[in-house]
């Protein structure tokens, strides 16, 4: 699976997170980072979440090998969102509550509506597509030779895509494009 950017805004922490295979993998600091909260206690309730067996450490952690600055080779441990998650509904701090209203909210999105939406990803979406038109449109152009009232009735429908664009976009921005 291609690489996806997540993005979680909380004041002033923010996160782009790269998303493989479904799922992100983050370090203890990393996470205590998130809830605003200092490293041993994410390691409590990690430990605490394998130990009522609430989540299996063969699923939720990978241990990776890293190189230090002074050439030893460490090993670190990395959770995925499962445990993220897990631990953000333990911690208590307001970092983690908000992180709890945040994912509470997506997920009454998802049951309330049917599906939750990633603006960001829609509109790259957008833009990608609006790209490939204009390229196949110049492949067109370079391959055909127009009559001036053809001509212009190729400018006039790509006029009229690209107004039709714009308005869409503003709708879906929630303001109007004139």
């Amino acid at each position: 699976m291609k690489n996806e950017i997540v993005i979680y805004e909380d004041g002033n922490l923010h996160l782009e997170l790269s998303l493989e295979d479904k799922t992100i993998w983050l370090d203890a600091n990393d996470i205590a980072s998130i809830f605003d909260v200092n490293r041993p206690a994410i390691v409590k309730h990690i430990g605490n979440i394998y130990k009522s067996e609430e989540l299996e450490k063969e699923s939720t952690c990978s241990i990776l090998e890293q190189v230090t600055k002074d050439g030893k080779k460490r090993k670190k441990n990395f959770y995925n969102l499962d445990m993220i998650i897990s631990v953000g509904y333990r911690v208590n701090s307001k970092k983690a509550t908000k992180f709890r209203k945040w994912a509470t909210s997506i997920i009454q999105k998802y049951l309330i509506d049917g599906y939750v939406l990633n603006k960001e990803k829609l509109q790259q979406q957008k833009l990608d597509e609006l790209n490939k038109t204009i390229q196949l449109i110049k492949q067109g152009l370079e391959n055909i030779e127009f009559s001036i009232t053809e001509a212009k009735g190729f400018v006039e429908i790509v006029g009229n895509y690209a107004k039709s664009w714009a308005l869409l976009q503003g709708y879906d921005e929630q303001r109007m494009v004139a």
